[in-house]
This record gives structure tokens, sequence and C-alpha cells, in this order.
């Protein structure tokens, strides 16, 4: 997939690296990436920071169903390297040495969105790893090849250093060569300070205070106002660019996942609107049925409900960064007293977060009044963090990683077992660091978990619940 622009940009880095001098360059081929180019190839990794079996297992969103062994928890190991050395590095060039072409816009704004999307990629490492290599990362070409691992509050205050620097330095103008947002400056802005928000609340359990001065300032700065600002990675309806589900599931025949019984119950009991969306209903009987997280029950399709059909066609939308997202974070900021109004404001935010959710994922708010009225859905002052928690979770549908950074943060809703195994706290270093960077990555696991090892049980510096 997307193999159109990777390809360019290997070519586009290859005729740079010519030694031989003129006698092959080829002149109608430019000999260096511009920024947005380099920028354009680093927003087509953005799919797999959500397009993951590991991450909607992880958040228990879905349960093999054919040949289960993943959703068992049995392998909490991956790798990083990845988006270090692809979107990271294509970003970290653009930051240390920009290529400035007239016709791509300003360079404030190209600056803007490379800092915005090197945020959006650490915040995805380090809140699945824990402290990583951050501040000595990417200095290939300053013969760096053993960087320390930083700690993951001091990746959090770099980060955070940083969107403000992208926020405070965006100018009038937009930029070109954008496949997530065509350019506008205005709207990378309003993503910005929305990771901003979402970053200082993950940190509500560790540090209140620099979480509620983070998340007001990111406020205060303009975050997202509707969902036409929503960051979405588009796939299209080619075999180049399409859907990792479409793939898997329609090109390659493999019918091997099924939604959860705790989020079909969830929905079904609600007569939530996007259970349709979610899920399919079940062969025997075209009623909807989840399958029991750890369940080796699911080679027989027929008995349980499988992954909606919207979700996996070829063009299916990635949704990344949205404004319901935002919403449930106000509606969280205003119930913990980091901003005015009470109950009252969180109720309004967090009913307006589902509404939010219903547009974006029916394309309708109709059964909105009807949900938000429902006793496991209306908001109640004694049980409000949990309410938003677990429709923030229903809301994060697709989006394993990040809600199961929300699940670890606040507790909720609770995950199930798997073979007698808990869901892990993080996820294990690559096994190729104890051999490429052995001090650092030695160093790294005493100083977080001790005697424990590389541990898939500890918790990363934010995790208290």
């Amino acid at each position: 997939m997307r193999k159109i622009n990777i390809l360019l940009l290997s070519a586009l880095m290859l005729a740079g690296c010519n030694k031989f001098g003129d006698i092959n360059v080829n002149p109608n081929l430019p000999s260096k990436a511009s920024n947005m180019q380099l920028i354009a190839n680093a927003q087509l990794m953005l799919p797999v920071l959500q397009e993951s079996p590991q991450g909607e297992f992880y958040a228990q969103y879905f349960m093999e169903t054919l040949y289960p062994n993943l959703s068992l928890y049995t392998e909490p190991s991956a790798s990083f390297y990845t988006l270090y050395f692809d979107p990271l590095m294509n970003l970290e060039r653009v930051l240390t040495q920009p290529e400035q072409l007239p016709v791509d816009g300003p360079m404030p704004n190209q600056l803007g969105i490379a800092k915005v999307l090197k945020a959006y990629f650490f915040w995805h490492i380090t809140d699945r790893w824990g402290d990583v290599p951050y501040s000595q990362a990417l200095k290939g070409g300053e013969r760096v090849t053993a960087p320390v691992y930083d700690t993951q509050e001091s990746i959090y205050t770099s980060l955070f250093a940083l969107l403000t620097e992208a926020s405070d330095g965006f100018v009038a103008g937009n930029v070109t060569n954008d496949i997530l947002y065509g350019g506008n400056a205005a709207q990378w802005k309003k993503l910005g300070n929305t990771i901003r928000l979402l970053m200082a609340l993950r940190m509500s359990e560790v540090n209140a205070t620099k979480a509620r001065e983070e998340f007001n300032k990111a406020i205060d700065a303009g975050i997202m106002t509707s969902n036409a600002d929503n960051f979405i990675f588009k796939n299209l309806p080619d075999a180049n660019n399409e859907s990792y589900w479409y793939n898997q599931w329609t090109r390659n025949g493999r019918e091997w996942w099924a939604p959860t019984e705790l989020m079909v119950n969830l929905l079904k009991n609600a007569d939530d609107p996007r259970l349709a969306v979610y899920a399919t209903p079940r062969e025997q009987d075209g009623t909807y049925v989840g399958l029991p997280y750890g369940s080796l029950d699911g080679s027989t399709l027929s008995k349980y409900s499988l992954v909606g059909e919207a979700v996996r066609t070829q063009d299916a939308p990635i949704y990344l960064v949205t404004y319901a997202q935002a919403l449930f974070a106000l509606a969280e900021g205003a119930k913990r007293g980091w901003i005015t109004g009470g109950d009252a404001k969180a109720k309004e935010h967090y009913d307006e977060a589902i509404k939010q959710s219903l547009l974006q994922w029916t394309g309708s708010a109709d059964g909105h009044a009807d949900l938000i009225a429902q006793p496991s859905v209306a908001y109640a002052p004694g049980s409000a963090l949990q309410l938003i928690a677990t429709q923030r979770w229903v809301h994060l549908y697709m989006h394993g990683f990040e809600a199961w950074a929300e699940v670890r943060r606040t507790g909720f809703p609770a995950m199930a077992t798997a073979a007698g195994k808990a869901v892990p706290n993080r996820q294990t270093y690559p096994a190729d660091e104890s051999f490429n960077n052995g001090d650092n990555y030695r160093a790294a696991i005493s100083r977080q978990f001790a005697n424990a090892g590389d541990d898939p049980y500890g918790k990363v510096w934010w995790d208290k619940n």
C-alpha cells in the first residue's frame, strides 16, 4: 500500500547520493527532496499508528476468530525502528536541513507542520514503550549510533515545548503537497494544540498541576472546533493506497476478527446507532453477538458478529485525532475542575462529544437524544469520569493504541483476561536493542522496572491505575 510516493522518495534520495559526479545524473529528476515531499512521505506512515491488529487487541475491540494467538498476548514485543528510520528521519531533515521551495508556501508553516508531526509520532512511541531515545535520536549525521533513552517525563516536557513552538510559529498562507489538510495552516495549528490538550490529560494521575497548566494553555492557543478539523488519513480506492483491513479481509479473505462481547453489549444495550457501523450481524439469526475476549470459540464464524463492513472498505478513513476526543477531554477537564463550569459544563461537553462521534461514524445525529438518555450512557455526576472514559473508548474504535493508553490511564472500561493473561501495560523493546544499543537499553530497563526486566506489565511513567 501507498507504494507510489514511497518509491518516489527513494528515487529522490538515491539521486542525491551519486558519488560519480554528473555523468549519471538525470537532469529531469530533482537531486533533493523538498520539505513538503519529506513531510508527505512522513504522512504516509501515519496509518501504521492505527491500522494494527495488535492495537485492537490491547484495547479489546477485536478478538481473533480463526488462529487465535496474538489476541492472547503471546507477543508483547514490538519494534519502533520503522518509525524512527522512516517518518521521523524525514521530519528531522526538514527541521535541521530545510530545503525551501518558493512554491511550497511559507517556511514557518512547513516547519510548524513538521514539528506537529514529530510530536505526534513521538507521543505515540513513548506511550507504547515508555522511556525511549529522544534527545540523541535521529542524529546519524553526528555519528550518534547509541542514543540514550530519555525518561518519558522529560519527553513529554520536550513535546509540550515543541508543540508550543509550532503553534506560535504558524503564519498566514497555506503550503502545498499536504495530503491531510490540503495545506491549511490554521487546521495544523488546531491539531497541534489538540494533541497538546490530550497529552496534558494523559498526565492527570501523575502530575495534575502541570497537566492542568498545559491543558489550559492548549485551549487558549486554539483547539479543534468541529469535525471538519479532524485529523484523518484518507485511504484511496486503489491497490497502492487501500485500507489495511480491506487488504486483509477482502483481498486476502481473512475473516479473522470479531468485535468483542464488551464492545457489542455496550452498544446493543444502549441501542447505539454506531453498532451497525462497528459490526455486522451474525450469520445465524441476524442479531449482534460479540465474541468474549479470550474465547477460543470464534472459529465458528456464523455464531458471532464480525467487523463492520464500513470500517473495512477499500477507502475507509483512518481517524487519528478528532473533535469528539477534544470534547471528551473538555468534559473531563470540567469535571476535574481544570476549567470552569463543573458538572453542568462537563455534561454539555460530554453530550456534544457523543453527538459528534455519531456524526463522524454514521453521518447523522439521529438517535442522539435517545442515546444520551439511556441509563448506561446518561451523564451522572457520581460516575462522570467512568462514563466519559467509557464513551471515549467507544468513540476511539479502530484506534486501538490510543484507546489502550486511555484505558491504562483511567481504568475504564474494565478489560478481560485472555488465557489467564491481563492486558499488557506496555510493549517491550525491540529484541535487537540489546545488541544495537545495549548499555542504554539496560539502563532504561533498570531505571523503570528494576529487577523485573523488560516487563510488559511494568507501567509507563503516567500510568498510576
